[in-house]
């Protein structure tokens, strides 16, 4: 039977994905979600932390605003690798089942929410 997706997500998390080289853009990209949007920007993180195999900082989005930034991001990520996924409270179906990329598909280490 189909989930209801206005009752079992609650929200949105884009985790913006770079290298050295690739931290200059993020950091546009990041000041320009802040500018543009209403976002929660999570803290800068340049060492591997969570599922997450590279440095990331994260982005928290309401349901409602899914259709504005979702679509920014395709137009603007500036060549870096996002992963987009809900927040249903299963981390391992969100990050893994229900996620959605843009640029390459990044490698995840999903072990941490299998042994949970």
């Amino acid at each position: 039977m189909p989930k209801d997706t206005e009752k079992v997500i609650s929200g949105y998390h884009a985790h913006i994905y770079y290298r050295p080289e690739t931290k200059d853009a993020a950091a546009q990209v990041r000041e320009q979600l802040a500018e543009r949007f209403d976002v929660k920007l999570g803290r800068w993180h340049d060492e591997p932390v969570g599922p997450h195999s590279i440095s990331m900082y994260q982005v928290v989005f309401a349901t409602l605003d899914f259709g504005k930034i979702v679509p920014w991001l395709m137009l603007n990520r500036q060549g870096l690798d996002i992963l987009v996924h809900p927040e249903t409270g299963d981390d391992l179906q969100d990050h893994r089942d229900n996620a959605l990329w843009l640029g390459e598909k990044l490698k995840l280490r999903l072990e941490m929410f299998e042994q949970a």
